[in-house]
Formats: structure tokens, C-alpha cells, sequence
């Protein structure tokens, strides 16, 4: 008996298994699904050259209305007041965002240029690739200015989708210009007035090649119109939005506005300066409005908004320029503070602010922990998981925030001042034009200069050298400064960029005409 039932049990065992493997498979499948459906979405919005006090709530004395969108947004979601770009220029702002790192790690230091041959180095892993390879739909409409040739460009560093210029607005001319200071003018005319005062403009205009607009890797419009892009970026975005609802699909759209870059052209402006540029916020914020109203609409307990700046004002340009808010006047600190709002209903509590200090290099681990998605382990990160802070209050952002030199006094990269707490250090000042055309002598500082930002936000009178304060708070810079460089020093993920150029790596739709002047339909 006991042996036919062994017998009996061993024909069993394989249907058994059998069965028991579908079981596992189903669930786990099923499992898998009910994950990537409940995958949150992501919609980072970044704006150009934007001044913290930009933002209606953030000064509610001034009483204006540029941001009705975004003041909602921060109503019904949560305003971080202490919140910096990562650089002060818009490359190496946007390599760290993507990759939450310094650029002395990832090699972006400074700005590329029209004809650059490369971008952020190809040895850096960015927050689209990963998301894109844990089944996430992945697009940037806007602003690229992370190289534009070959495996530089944006479909080939993790986005699917791509609309939008390889650089700055201002770095090629088009047909009807917009706001500069001082102006450009239209790509090519004959008309004598105009060949006069080209023949004087300054080196910030660009007359040989047309701003190009550019759809995955082909350009499908040069000189692109500035007055449509506005339109055409929205278009993009919505139609990405409802894409990704009827696919199931999860997705990161990275929205990178032209707004507040110069030149600004805005659809309806009078002619002063004020007027231009408070026509211009209120065109980035109704771009706002409608995306969204559609992450509203298609799913939106399940959708993270988080809205920011590339860096601060461009003072240079005058009243084209932002607002550094009143409590941040300084070039110092205007220059990297920025306006942030990250809103997701049902998950971020309504109507919150708070003052930790974050960067926009904490996108990418935060993000990353969102989707629970584990960074590559072979490399050094400088961005912390601000999770808790959004979704749980928590008010522990940097214990030290380094803000680099990317276009200022000294060398680029290099990590000239410390944010610790409240106080503020400066190991070297000046550089940067204002818009009265002065430019700050550049002076070393050894010892640093030390603010009390919470007394001294203006930035105008250091601690004194000789006080308790001073001497423990110096220390504390100094040696954790010392060991962030020695940190990288000896980090073997460190990237190299190449800013190496050659006119021909100039985006050009057709060589044979003025400014490569093409136009088709987008």
C-alpha cells in the first residue's frame, strides 16, 4: 500500500509543481502590474534664470499677480523657501540635477557652446535612464544645454521623447527677436539701418547660425519663431500626459521653459521693460496651469509636480531680469535660491512650507526613492532623499550645501562658498556684471567671510574674525570643505567633459542657406 501510494505521489509531483509554478507566476505577474500601475508619475518643471521673488507668495507684500497658477500650486501643496540650484549657470545646473551630482564629479563646470562636439561626459548615469529602464515613458520639453551631437543629445541619454532647443534661446538669432538688453537683431536683412547696427551689436548676439527647433534629433524648424514655442511646448505636453494615461505607462516629463531667459517674447506685452517681463512670468505660469490641469484630470493622486529654477536672475539684463525677492537682493544669493513648489495631492500636505535646505541636485535621489529605484552603487552621490521632507514634514535638509563658481570669479567647479546651517562662508567674492555694467573686484578670503543669514540676508556684514562664533563655525566649514575635495579627489566615478568645438558641430538643417534656414511642419 505505502508503495502505491509513493507511486501514485511521484505522478502527482510534476502536475503539482506544475500547477503550483502557474500559481506563482500568475501572482507575481499580477504582483508586477498592480506595481507598475501604481508607479508614481513625474513632472519636473524647470524655469530659466528665475528670481525667487518671482513667486507671488513668496513676496505677498508686493501684491501682484504674475503667478496665480503656481501661488495655487503652492496652496495645495508645498513651498520650500530655502531651496538652491546647484549652479549658477545652466549646464552645469541641469548635469547635476540629472545626476545629483556636483559638477566637479560629473565633469559639467561650465556652459556649452553652439559649436561644442560633446556634452555631460557619457560616463554619467542620468535620472531618465533609470526611470526609462524601470518601465517609465520618459520626455523633456524645452531646454536641453547638455550637448546636442550624436550620443550627447537627449534621446540618447534616457529620454524617449525630445521637443526643443539644444541650448539657450539666446544662442541663435531667429526672425522677429524678442526682449534683450541690448538687442539683437533679426537673422539676415539687407536693409541698410540694419547692416549699419550689426555691424556694432554686441558679442551676445549670434548671426550665423538660426535658433533651431529640434523634434528626436531632427530639426524641424530654424530659426524657430519665439512667440510659438510657448504653444508648441504645451501641445507637447499635454499630448505626452494623455499618452501616457491611455498606454498605462508611468512617466517623467521634464518641462524645461525658455521662460525667464532673455530674449523674453512674450504673445502680449507693452513696451517697458516691467511690462515685458511680468507678461512673460505670467505665460511660463499658464504653461503651469495647464499641465497641471491634464495631470489633474488624468491622474492625479498619482502624479508629482515639482516645479523650480535652473538658477537666479540674470542681472545683467536689467529689467529684463528677475526678482532675487526682498530678502535676497544680493548677486550672492539671488543667484542660486530659487522658487520652488512641489505639489501631490493626497500624498503632500496642502498649504506647507518649509525651510530645509535642499538643492536641485536632490531631485534625482529623491525621485529615484519615489519609484523605488536603487542608484547604481558604483559611484559617489552629492543630492540627499528629500522624501521625508515632502511627504512627512521632516525639516533636515544639508548640513552643508557648496554652491560652485560656474561662470563668476575664479576657476570653474570650484566650491568657493559653504551653506552650514544659517551661516553662509566665502572663500572668494566678485566677478559677476551687474546691471549698471560694474563688475565686483574679485578678492580671495582666507579666512572666509561668514554671514548670519538669518540676521544679515542682505550679505553685507560678515561675522567678525575674532569672535567665538566665528572661529567654531570656520573650523566647521573648513574641514568638511576639505573633506568633500578630498572625497572627490579620490573618487574614481569622477568625469571629464569635453568642451572642445568645431563649427561644424553647429545644429545646421541646410548648409547651403543663410543661417541653415529651413522650415517644416511640427
Amino acid at each position: 500500500f505505502q508503495i502505491k501510494m509513493a507511486q501514485h505521489a511521484s505522478q502527482l509531483l510534476p502536475s503539482v509543481i506544475l500547477l503550483l509554478g502557474l500559481v506563482i507566476y500568475t501572482v507575481s505577474q499580477r504582483g508586477a502590474e498592480e506595481q507598475f500601475k501604481t508607479k508614481p508619475n513625474f513632472i519636473i518643471i524647470l524655469a530659466d534664470d528665475i528670481g525667487w521673488g518671482d513667486l507671488d507668495v513668496n513676496q505677498p507684500e508686493k501684491q501682484t499677480n504674475n503667478t496665480p497658477n503656481l501661488n495655487q500650486m503652492a496652496q495645495q501643496g508645498l513651498r520650500l523657501t530655502d531651496f538652491h540650484s546647484p549652479a549658477s549657470t545652466c549646464s552645469p545646473s541641469r548635469a547635476a540635477i540629472l545626476t545629483g551630482r556636483y559638477g566637479l564629479r560629473n565633469g559639467v563646470t561650465h556652459n556649452f557652446a553652439v559649436n561644442s562636439v560633446a556634452g555631460l561626459p557619457l560616463s554619467e548615469v542620468t535620472l531618465p535612464q533609470l526611470l526609462q529602464q524601470a518601465g517609465y515613458y520618459t520626455a523633456i520639453v524645452g531646454k536641453w544645454h547638455l550637448g546636442h551631437n550624436g550620443p550627447y543629445g537627449p534621446n540618447n541619454r534616457g529620454f524617449d521623447y525630445f521637443l526643443g532647443i539644444p541650448y539657450s534661446n539666446d544662442m541663435g538669432c531667429t526672425d522677429r527677436p524678442g526682449y534683450d538688453l541690448p538687442p539683437c537683431f533679426p537673422c539676415v536683412s539687407s536693409e541698410p539701418q540694419v547692416i549699419r547696427q550689426r555691424r556694432s551689436v554686441h558679442g551676445g548676439c549670434y548671426s550665423k547660425v538660426g535658433l533651431p527647433l529640434v523634434e528626436n534629433g531632427s530639426i524641424v524648424e530654424q530659426p524657430l519663431d519665439l512667440r510659438a514655442l510657448t504653444e508648441k511646448y504645451k501641445s507637447a505636453a499635454l499630448r505626452i500626459i494623455h499618452g501616457a494615461r491611455a498606454r498605462a505607462q508611468p512617466y517623467l516629463l521634464f518641462v524645461t521653459s525658455a521662460h525667464m531667459h532673455v530674449p523674453l517674447a512674450p504673445t502680449v506685452a507693452n513696451s517697458s521693460g516691467d511690462g515685458v517681463y511680468a507678461a512673460s512670468l505670467r505665460e511660463l505660469d499658464g504653461l503651469v496651469g495647464a499641465i497641471k490641469a491634464a495631470a489633474d484630470e488624468t491622474d492625479k493622486g498619482n502624479t508629482l509636480i515639482w516645479f523650480t529654477g535652473d538658477n537666479g536672475p540674470w542681472e545683467q539684463k536689467c529689467e529684463f531680469a528677475g526678482s532675487g525677492g526682498s530678502a535676497k537682493q544680493t548677486t550672492w544669493e539671488g543667484g542660486h535660491r530659487v522658487p520652488t513648489v512641489v505639489y501631490w495631492p493626497g500624498r503632500i500636505p496642502a498649504n506647507t512650507t518649509s525651510s530645509a535646505v535642499l538643492s536641485g541636485m536632490d531631485i534625482f535621489s529623491t525621485v529615484l526613492s519615489m519609484a523605488g529605484i536603487a542608484p547604481p552603487s558604483d559611484r559617489h552621490y552629492d543630492g540627499i532623499d528629500a522624501t521625508n521632507i515632502l511627504l512627512h514634514g521632516e525639516h533636515s535638509g544639508h548640513e552643508f550645501l557648496f554652491h560652485p563658481n560656474s561662470g563668476a570669479a575664479g576657476k570653474f567647479g570650484d566650491l568657493q562658498t559653504v551653506r552650514a546651517g544659517k551661516h553662509k562662508a566665502f572663500y572668494i567674492t566678485g566677478g559677476p556684471e551687474a546691471c549698471n555694467g560694474g563688475t565686483g573686484q574679485v578678492q580671495l578670503h582666507d579666512p572666509p567671510l561668514i554671514f548670519d543669514l538669518e540676521h544679515e540676508e542682505a550679505e553685507e556684514t560678515p561675522l567678525q574674525f575674532d569672535t567665538p562664533d566665528y572661529r567654531a563655525i570656520a573650523w566647521r566649514v573648513a574641514h568638511k570643505r576639505d573633506e568633500l575635495l578630498w572625497d572627490i579627489a579620490t573618487d574614481r566615478s569622477v568625469s571629464s567633459a569635453d568642451y572642445s568645438q568645431d563649427e561644424l558641430a553647429a545644429p545646421c538643417c541646410d548648409r547651403t542657406k543663410a543661417v541653415c534656414r529651413c522650415h517644416t511642419v511640427c
